[in-house]
């Protein structure tokens, strides 16, 4: 495997996806601890890690929240995840988890299935700024 900080949770996310691009946007700015990197899923790195952790690629367009040596989460699990790390007022979110984790990617997988039609889609992954390449691992 590349050499991938093992400090830090590694969230795997659709590149060209507009929706998925504000929320990488919203946990750069809530993301006061610096414990989140991410990769776009279509970058060869993203497509690394997925082959790496056992997920076929062909089945999987949702955000991954991968930990280095320890565990991996997608769909609504990655999302309460990542909430949970977040911690303070979006903390509140894992309350989500009192529901069956099918009932959770039965509402996930319905916003991904639409998130192109509702919110667009680029034409290639974003090219971060400078103040953000260093969280950005590809």
């Amino acid at each position: 495997m590349l050499n991938l900080p093992e400090d830090k949770r590694i969230i795997l996310f659709d590149g060209v996806c507009n929706l998925c691009d504000s929320a990488v946007q919203f946990i750069i700015k809530q993301d006061k601890k610096d414990i989140f990197r991410f990769v776009a899923l279509q970058s060869d790195l993203g497509q690394e890690i997925i082959k790496h952790i056992g997920i076929d690629a062909k089945k999987i367009d949702s955000i991954i929240l991968y930990e280095p040596g320890i565990a991996y989460y997608y769909k609504s699990e990655a999302a309460l995840e990542i909430a949970k790390s977040l911690g303070g007022i979006f903390y509140c979110g894992t309350l989500f988890s009192i529901f069956p984790t099918s009932f959770n990617n039965y509402i996930y997988d319905y916003i991904a299935k639409n998130r192109y039609k509702w919110y667009g889609k680029k034409e290639s992954c974003m090219i971060p700024t400078k103040e953000l390449q260093a969280k950005f691992l590809e």
